[in-house]
Order: C-alpha cells, then sequence, then structure tokens
C-alpha cells in the first residue's frame, strides 16, 4: 500500500473522525439540580449525543459567562426576564417548531400567562415556579408563614436567604405591597430597607451551600428554590420535618427556559435534547424529582408523588420580568446591601 495512499486514508478517518464528532456533542448550561443525571444519560445512549454539562447558581451567573465569551454554549436555561434581555442582545437563535413535536404536551393556560415571550419564538417554557421558604419544623415548629419570618430575633444567624437581587428585592418590594418588578425610586428605596434589616438578622444571603446547611440542622429557615432541598434531605424524612410555603404576602415568580444561543453551531442536536425533556415520560421523571409543579399536561399520567407546592399557591405571586433601564437602580441597591451602605 503506497504512503500517497495511507496519507490521503488517514486523512478522510480524520475528516470524518472531526464531522462525527461536531455532529454528535452538545454543551449544555443549565441551573444546578435541575436534570437527573439518569436523564442525561438516557439522552445520549439514545441519541448518540454525548453531553457536555455545566451548572450555575443564578441568572446573572449565567448572562455574566456568556457576555464574557462562554465555553461554547449551545442550550442554556435563563428565566424570563433574562430571555428577554438575551434576545434583545441577540444572543437567541429563533426556534424551530417543526423540529420541537413534543411542544404540543405543554399545558396551553399556563402558556397563556407568559409574557417574556409568548410566541415561544427564542424560548420554551422548562418549570414555572417560585422561590419560597423551608422550615425545619423539629427546631422551629411554631412559625408565621410571611416575610415576617426573617425577622424574628429567636431566629437570629438561624437563617439565609438567596443570593439573588431580583429575588430578594421583588420578595421586599412584595412584603409592602408593591410589585415585584416596581421600577419606582421611592417603592424600590423602601424595599432597600426592608432587605437590610433582613440581611441584620440572617446569617448570610447564600445561593450556593444553604440546602447543605439547612440539611445538616444549621438553619431553622431558609429562603430557597425546593428543589436544592429535596434533592439533599432524605426523602423519608423531608415530609415530616420540613414545611415548606410561599408568604402569604406572594413574592417573585419564574419561568425558567430552553433556548439555543445564537451563536450554537449545533442546532440539530439542540433540538433534539429540547424536544428530548418535553417528551412527558422524561418530563415527568425531572419534576417528580424535583418536586415541583407540572406545566406539561400529559406529563401529569406519569408522577405519582405529590409537588410542595401546587401552582394555585402561586395566586398572590408575580413573574418577575426584565425591567428594562430601571435595572441600574437595581444593581446599584444590591451593591448597597452586599457592602451595607
Amino acid at each position: 500500500m503506497s504512503v500517497k495512499f495511507l496519507s490521503l486514508l488517514f486523512a478522510i478517518t480524520l475528516c470524518i473522525t472531526s464531522c462525527s464528532s461536531s455532529r454528535s456533542e452538545l454543551h449544555v448550561y443549565n441551573w444546578t439540580y435541575y436534570i437527573p443525571e439518569e436523564i442525561l444519560k438516557a439522552f445520549e445512549k439514545e441519541t448518540k449525543i454525548r453531553l457536555v454539562y455545566d451548572v450555575y447558581t443564578t441568572n446573572e451567573e449565567m448572562y455574566a459567562k456568556l457576555k464574557a465569551g462562554g465555553d461554547g454554549y449551545d442550550v442554556v436555561f435563563p428565566s424570563g426576564d433574562y430571555v428577554s434581555i438575551l434576545a434583545s442582545q441577540n444572543m437567541l437563535s429563533p426556534l424551530e417548531h417543526a423540529r420541537l413535536p413534543n411542544l404540543t404536551n405543554l399545558n396551553p393556560v399556563i402558556l397563556s400567562k407568559i409574557r417574556h415571550d409568548p410566541k415561544m419564538r427564542f424560548s420554551i417554557p422548562f418549570v414555572l415556579g417560585s422561590s419560597l421558604i423551608a422550615v425545619n419544623t423539629r427546631l422551629y415548629p411554631d412559625f408565621e408563614p410571611s416575610w415576617r419570618l426573617f425577622l424574628k430575633p429567636e431566629l437570629l444567624q438561624r437563617t439565609t436567604m438567596l443570593d439573588d437581587m431580583r429575588e430578594i428585592l421583588g420578595a421586599a418590594l412584595k412584603s409592602l405591597g408593591y410589585s415585584v418588578n416596581s421600577t419606582n425610586e421611592q417603592e424600590l428605596a423602601a424595599a432597600k430597607q426592608v432587605v437590610l434589616t433582613w440581611k441584620n438578622n440572617i446569617l448570610k444571603f447564600d445561593t450556593e451551600t444553604f440546602a447543605k446547611s439547612f440539611t445538616a440542622g444549621a438553619l431553622f429557615a431558609a429562603h430557597c428554590y425546593p428543589e436544592n432541598i429535596v434533592q439533599e434531605y432524605d426523602s423519608r424524612r423531608i415530609d415530616t420535618d420540613v414545611a415548606f410555603f410561599i408568604p402569604r404576602e406572594g413574592g417573585p415568580m419564574y419561568v425558567d427556559n430552553m433556548c439555543i444561543l445564537a451563536k450554537s453551531t449545533r442546532s440539530s442536536e439542540a433540538h433534539a435534547f429540547i424536544n428530548y425533556l418535553l417528551r412527558p415520560e422524561v418530563y415527568a421523571k425531572i419534576i417528580q424529582r424535583l418536586r415541583l409543579p407540572s406545566i406539561n399536561k400529559n406529563a401529569e399520567q406519569y408522577i405519582t408523588n405529590t409537588p410542595v407546592y401546587s401552582l394555585d399557591s402561586l395566586s398572590n405571586s408575580e413573574f418577575i420580568h426584565d425591567v428594562g433601564s430601571a435595572i441600574i437602580s437595581y444593581n446599584r441597591i444590591w451593591q448597597e446591601i452586599i457592602i451595607g451602605k
């Protein structure tokens, strides 16, 4: 066999391997805990697409990384307000609904309430929910289901709140009877004072380690995303030892979405992944693990446990929306809170 022929054969093999690799890989950037590992492995086995999977804990963290160049991500899971921001900055790719036949499984009543991208041009709803408060009822059995919990002197340094600007300022605004999306400077100033009062009583703002601290009994209560605690806590004890509640005043509500980034070169794989997650039996496994309400109407037949809160309990809550130029005031106030001004 000639050297020339061997060189040609090597070049062809290299090309095939390279092309195959580019077609069979997908880079996903998602919230911590959102998709069980067995679901990711099942997708890889079925589709032969290798997933490169990274996680984040806040929208701000995700956005900062993408603006800095990211690591070649294809699919991200931003909340509704960040869908608006990413789309306005031409960072998202329009979706091809013909490649997403499982879209028909989504609950049309829920879809009708979504304002940030009502035609789902850039985003497909994945999870609808709310941050809430978890209480260890063994340690603190009698509690008020209100944001006032974070003012209780007996809970000094025994609680945490999320390190998330829109969640915290939204909670403070709602506790005062204002909109979580207020752009009124006086209302924002009043919310700042509420948060500073909370800050004096809580242990810290924490989005990364609160679940482990709560599970270990170091916290009496935590403002949280419940799925984090659900994943860490003993499933045999969580229903007897933990009370989850959305404060009676209401609070911020979110829709986390599946989006394809404009820079992605793996559109086919990205659409396949989104469509897979919308499959009823797959979505049911995800939502059952998270114990969140389902927005996939055809998944409900496969769900055997009870979510930690119902969609009806969100009646006093509001979706977080993009507040436009007022985000400058939010950022300033949040920085003043963090540094103690």
